[in-house]
């Protein structure tokens, strides 16, 4: 523990002022991140998440105070003890159901909004750490956090680019179509063990579809080759790697 920051640890109004401070800008600085990239849940809901995560590691700890002192002879005679890391453990239940929210399947058969939900999980947990005064948690968890949100995803993509496995939507003007692209997959030394196909609906003029679950036979060939290749046929629509 840095002993510089033991007076902010103590329960006065100075400290629980600073923790919401610092809850306001952890929560609204990974909130600017999500929000940046368009995401369900931004800059005001991380913000109000963490403030009010934060809040309730204030609660915990004012109601333990409470207990030792003005309180202590009532809690005695009422053999009432209080749990200061039950409210905590609320905190992180009840937010799954706000991640939750951010979660849905595209059209495409993909999962999205499993980070967003992740990083609200986060700010939630951060919150409770400001409000407990574990400032040095906060601290390294935030860098962290950055890190993950901000630079991990450009490493990822590498990874995947380099991966043998892809998994391919392809938008098709006609159902009848469907043999000829799995053909053309074929020749792009592709090896394809499973297909989601949509047919559309004539109703809402959606075209059909289909998710390619496959592998490539050559570790060195390029994504993006294979796209290149695929995308240069009439019958496709719109071409994407998911």
């Amino acid at each position: 523990m840095i002993s510089a920051l033991d007076p902010l640890r103590e329960f006065t109004y100075a400290s629980v002022l600073f923790r919401l401070a610092l809850a306001t800008f952890c929560g609204g600085m990974l909130g600017l991140e999500r929000g940046r990239k368009g995401r369900p849940a931004g800059f005001r809901t991380y913000m109000l998440v963490c403030i009010g995560a934060t809040l309730t590691g204030v609660i915990s700890q004012y109601e333990y105070l409470a207990i030792q002192g003005p309180w202590k002879e009532i809690a005695i005679l009422t053999n009432n003890n209080v749990e200061v890391t039950r409210m905590g453990a609320e905190v992180l239940n009840g937010i799954g159901f706000l991640g939750a929210g951010t979660i849905f399947i595209s059209a495409k058969q993909e999962v999205k909004g499993l980070t967003t939900a992740a990083c609200l999980w986060t700010g939630a947990v951060l919150g409770i750490a400001i409000g407990a005064g574990f400032y040095e948690a906060v601290f390294f968890t935030t860098i962290v956090a950055f890190i993950t949100v901000g630079l991990l995803p450009a490493v990822e993509t590498k990874i995947i680019e380099r991966s043998q496995d892809m998994n391919i939507y392809i938008e098709f003007d006609s159902i009848n179509h469907l043999g000829r692209i799995i053909a053309k997959m074929k020749t792009c030394d592709l090896h394809i063990f499973d297909i989601d196909v949509e047919y559309g609906d004539g109703k809402f003029r959606t075209m059909p579809s289909a998710v390619f679950y496959t592998r490539l036979n050559n570790p060195k060939t390029m994504h993006n080759d294979v796209l290149s290749n695929l995308s240069g046929m009439n019958e496709i629509l719109r071409i994407k790697e998911i």
